[in-house]
């Protein structure tokens, strides 16, 4: 294994952490998920940041593990829902940060491709338990109620890039 892999694995190994670590901070300060969407930032990080691969594996495991640890988000349908969401987020991320496209529009890309991911998996997951999901809920959740997290990660997540690119550390960490 090269010392790039070793590094990436690593990182993703800590993004995962914070995935289920942050939540639990929110969670103790009565701070909703669902508005500040806390595992969400790991996630996209870890895409840009690692790649692809490793964005998808934390994408996937992170509301899973989350789960399972902490009993947050309960697993199904919700935890089940966002881990193919979150695994959406991390491809995405990951693939168009290969693509060195600009760090916003990334990220533009990837919420929405995991918002629609999401939807599907809803509709699929939620007809499974005989529930109807409404394209209003989808709306309110995906769009309405984040919206608050969506800014947030649209401030926050190029700002950090862009100081990680400045003092040269994502050189020294993944290459």
């Amino acid at each position: 294994m090269s010392r790039a892999s070793l590094n990436k694995l690593v990182l993703s190994g800590l993004f995962i952490a914070l995935g289920i670590i942050v939540p639990m901070v929110f969670h103790t300060f009565s701070l909703s998920g669902s508005v500040f969407l806390p595992m969400h930032i790991p996630v996209l990080l870890c895409g840009l940041i690692c790649g692809w691969q490793y964005g998808l594996a934390a994408g996937i495991l992170v509301p899973l593990f989350g789960s399972m640890l902490t009993g947050m988000p309960p697993i199904f349908p919700v935890a089940t829902v966002m881990a193919f969401e979150l695994g959406t987020y991390g491809l995405v991320s990951g693939l168009l940060s290969n693509k060195k496209w600009n760090v916003v529009l990334s990220l533009i890309a990837a919420m929405l491709a995991g918002r629609v991911v999401m939807g599907l998996a809803n509709i699929v997951f939620l007809g499974l338990a005989g529930k109807a999901y409404a394209f209003s809920a989808f709306i309110s959740g995906a769009f309405i109620t984040a919206l608050p997290g969506i800014i947030i990660q649209l401030i926050l997540i190029p700002v950090f890039m862009t100081t990680l690119k400045k003092v040269r550390v994502l050189e020294r960490l993944v290459q």
